[in-house]
């Protein structure tokens, strides 16, 4: 065939008589060499997976991730004039959340599909893993475009602790995430273990890797990790120094932050010649001396800032917020924030307290420097967010739900992400109302994608029916802009359409759970 081949048919006739049977003999035979295989001894079989004790999904739960892993949409599922195709891939988060806490196991032919989706989707990694389980990762070992399972640490705490020879592979063979992803898994399991890990290898690291492992710290932090935190500030990058400072600052007892203290309270005072009410006097520090530099403030500022209010920001926001209350009078977190503060340090203090109460998790010095959500935004000194995240989820709903109460939602998106999920049933009534006022105003609905994304995914399922009527298409107002009615009330059906998927999702994976329930009720009424 090869001779045939390289001289052509021209010259000498092939064997089967034509060019084509020739290409048909060289294709069997090709496939007949990769095929072959000589007679040898049978190797071992592999050893079967662990078992997994926990329970199988119900039938209907089975189909519904079928759909959901498909990633395409339902046509007939929305209740509007236009059929909407749903990614239903953005509804996989939440399928697995509740089915790990209802503590199914995966179905063993769907296996393959989740781990192609973990390796496709960092974000669902953690608990595809979490929900496939043993046979989820022996099967990773049989094919190598899914290995990441084994290098991936998908334990939290209370579960029982990872194999060491796994944990000592991942950490000297594995990627950098996947190595970020073990030490946040071990420290979450064993704190001190955790910092074992990264010390067996801290010298070698290089100093971009240092400083994300050792934001990894952040997971269990204590006061057991502060000698090895005070040898990181000697590190010899700066960022690494940093961190490390900051870490070292939200623990309220560490030498650091007592040594900030001390720094901060002799920067700022209570005026009593001010009169009773008092007033607040700040003296920021002169220089940056050795000893700040060493604690992790930064002598240089930014461009436009002063250096003395950038060294007093520092200094104050890694101080113990216990200590103010005693320092200045007795007075506690409202009535500071509250006093009046002498030539314009208003802003620059109350920042810094914000940070502060950020690191170290103090909700009574964030609620009281988020203050009424009324009020105008600007007010609110660092970051809304970031400070509704240290209040409990109640408080957290509320607040937001007063702040969107009074403004409505173009600077929602953000202070709502920081909410509790299922929002809360105020809350939830406060966006749908903000919404609707939008639509009223015939504005165009794309200007709240972010809320109406959110708002799918974050309000509570049962509230599907009473939003349905939103859905309808009104009459365009005059003065709305051109086609706003129809989008609005696309976007309505979406909500709606997404919030029914949700709630069949739930009914799904808890209806084993509530037929248990009502087995022995109903056996009681027979």
């Amino acid at each position: 065939m090869v001779t045939a081949a390289l001289l052509g048919a021209e010259r000498r006739t092939p064997p089967g008589g034509s060019a084509r049977a020739l290409l048909d003999r060289a294709a069997v035979a090709t496939v007949r060499a990769r095929a072959g295989l000589r007679p040898a001894a049978a190797g071992p079989r592999p050893q079967p997976a662990e078992p997994d004790p926990r329970r199988p999904l119900p039938p209907a739960a089975v189909a519904r991730l079928e759909h959901l892993l498909s990633r395409s949409g339902r046509p007939g599922q929305a209740t509007g004039p236009t059929s909407l195709r749903l990614d239903l891939g953005e509804l996989l988060p939440e399928w697995l959340t509740l089915a790990r806490e209802e503590g199914y196991r995966a179905p063993p032919a769907l296996i393959p599909a989740l781990l192609d989706a973990a390796r496709a989707r960092t974000d669902l990694r953690a608990e595809v893993l979490s929900f496939v389980g043993p046979r989820g990762r022996w099967l990773a070992e049989l094919r190598s475009e899914w290995r990441f399972a084994l290098r991936t640490a998908t334990r939290g705490p209370g579960a029982p602790p990872e194999r060491a020879a796994d944990v000592r592979r991942t950490w000297e063979e594995g990627l950098f995430a996947e190595r970020v992803s073990l030490l946040t898994a071990v420290r979450g399991q064993d704190p001190a273990a955790g910092r074992e890990l990264l010390a067996s290898t801290w010298s070698t690291e290089r100093a971009e890797d240092r400083l994300m492992f050792l934001d990894s710290l952040r997971a269990g932090l204590s006061a057991e990790d502060e000698p090895f935190l005070e040898a990181a500030l000697g590190d010899r990058s700066r960022n690494v120094r940093a961190t490390a400072a900051e870490l070292l600052s939200a623990l309220p007892g560490s030498a650091l932050a007592r040594r900030m203290s001390v720094r901060a309270r002799g920067c700022v005072s209570l005026d009593r010649a001010s009169g009773e009410a008092g007033r607040l006097v700040v003296e920021p520090p002169y220089e940056c001396d050795s000893g700040m530099r060493r604690d992790g403030v930064t002598a240089d500022p930014p461009a436009g800032r002063g250096a003395r209010s950038w060294w007093l920001v520092q200094v104050v926001e890694s101080a113990p917020l216990t200590d103010w209350v005693a320092h200045l009078g007795g007075r506690g977190p409202a009535e500071l924030v509250a006093l009046p503060v002498a030539d314009d340090w208003r802003a620059d203090l109350h920042a810094s307290w914000a940070w502060a109460a950020v690191r170290q998790r103090n909700a009574e010095w964030a609620a009281a420097l988020l203050g009424n959500p009324t009020a105008p935004v600007h007010e609110t000194p660092g970051d809304p967010a970031r400070l509704l995240a240290v209040l409990p989820s109640d408080a957290r709903a509320a607040w937001v739900a007063g702040f969107v109460g009074a403004h409505g939602l173009s600077d929602a998106f953000r202070v709502l992400g920081s909410c509790a999920v299922p929002w809360a049933t105020g809350l939830g009534r406060v966006v749908v109302d903000a919404l609707e006022i939008a639509r009223e105003a015939g504005s165009y609905p794309w200007s709240f994608s972010g809320v109406l994304g959110l708002a799918e995914r974050c309000l509570d399922p049962a509230q599907a029916d009473r939003l349905a009527p939103l859905a309808a298409r009104p009459d365009e107002p005059e003065d709305a802009a051109p086609g706003a009615a129809g989008y609005w009330s696309d976007a309505f059906d979406r909500l709606v359409c997404t919030l029914r998927i949700r709630a069949e999702m739930r009914a799904e994976l808890r209806q084993e759970r509530q037929a248990g329930a009502a087995g022995p009720a109903g056996a009681a009424a027979r």
